[in-house]
């Protein structure tokens, strides 16, 4: 797509990263800076008009919101309204897949601060994306080839 690409694991604090290498899971007062700060990158990005793509374990309803939004999100601890209209447009994509698949994929996984073991902390966090979020589904049991190309579709159609 020539799009920008963002890892938010290159984002995280030292303290953040300190403390999945030793096994403990993140909570939200450890997450939100960070996402407030993707917030504030893919916000330069929409400034300067360059579309971006952002990989990115936002868990939480709120934490997609703080994404679209910034920190407006958590001081106004609304419940997002159907019609309302965030800060940013944001297709989030929910990869899908059962949590042995993910884990195989974490085993292969080298010289990454997330140990495996954090994986059903993630899952219990999870509240999967709903109405009104601007959201796909893509499985995960899918090759990479067929999950690019359902991505590349749903951005392309708009």
């Amino acid at each position: 797509l020539g799009w920008k690409f963002y890892d938010a694991d290159d984002y995280h604090p030292l303290e953040n990263k300190k403390k999945m290498a030793e096994g403990i899971p993140l909570n939200d007062e450890d997450r939100i800076p960070w996402l407030c700060t993707l917030h504030d990158i893919l916000r330069r990005e929409d400034s300067s008009r360059q579309d971006a793509i952002l990989a990115c374990s936002a868990l939480k309803k709120m934490y997609r919101r703080v994404l679209a939004n910034g920190a407006s999100a958590i001081e106004s601890n609304q419940p997002e309204q159907p019609g309302e209209n965030p800060a940013l447009k944001i297709l989030f994509v929910h990869l899908d897949g059962p949590m042995d698949i993910i884990a195989g994929r974490l085993e292969k996984r080298r010289g990454h601060f997330m140990p495996p073991e954090l994986l059903k902390s993630q899952f219990d966090t999870l509240e999967p994306p709903s109405a009104p979020e601007n959201f796909i589904t893509v499985s995960l049991e899918k090759s990479l080839p067929e999950i690019v190309l359902e991505i590349e579709r749903a951005i392309l159609q708009g």
